[in-house]
């Protein structure tokens, strides 16, 4: 692995980080010493200067950031996204979690047959859906809908969701479908 290689591994690790990582983390997984991984972030600390985002060594761990100089804007970004209106995506997840909670995101995911880190955090960040402790078995995070949620639906409880009943398809109508994908 030639050195550009080493720092496009590296670029491409901190882009999905969620936490700072340290250099010894990051030699471990690519099979590289301390010091070629101290060289390559070097190099792509000085590659970020006149970009929107910079690479930082925060808690002992290197993760991008915006760039300070464009706090504003970010800032704007974020409060304007609030108010925007829910993906596809997000909506069959939250729904998931409105019918399933508490629920983990391992399991929404399942159910969803998708990934939905990204989704959840982003339900979490509009405050419609929170933590509700851990699941004793896996140790996993479970999410529950927030009285927000609630709010925004016009509903006084979860009771008060409509059922799910009358919007699945007929069993009848499930089976003329798996005949025609067979035919």
């Amino acid at each position: 692995m030639s050195n550009h290689e080493v720092e496009r591994s590296i670029e491409a690790i901190l882009m999905v980080v969620d936490e700072p990582v340290t250099e010894l983390v990051l030699a471990n997984v690519l099979g590289r010493t301390v010091e070629e991984i101290d060289s390559a972030i070097g190099q792509l600390v000085s590659s970020c200067e006149n970009r929107g985002f910079a690479l930082k060594k925060i808690n002992g761990g290197w993760r991008f950031y915006s760039h300070p100089d464009y706090s504003a804007v970010v800032e704007k970004f974020v409060l304007d996204g609030q108010q925007s209106r829910l993906t596809q995506a997000a909506l069959e997840t939250l729904s998931v979690v409105a019918y399933r909670q508490p629920v983990s995101r391992a399991r929404v995911s399942a159910i969803r047959g998708v990934n939905v880190e990204a989704v959840m955090k982003t339900l979490v960040t509009r405050g419609l859906v929170e933590e509700s402790g851990l699941e004793h078995e896996s140790g996993a995070i479970l999410y529950k809908t927030t009285n927000y949620f609630l709010e925004r639906l016009g509903l006084n409880s979860l009771e008060d969701l409509p059922a799910l009943a009358p919007f699945l398809p007929r069993l009848d109508a499930l089976d003329d479908i798996l005949d025609s994908l067979t035919d």
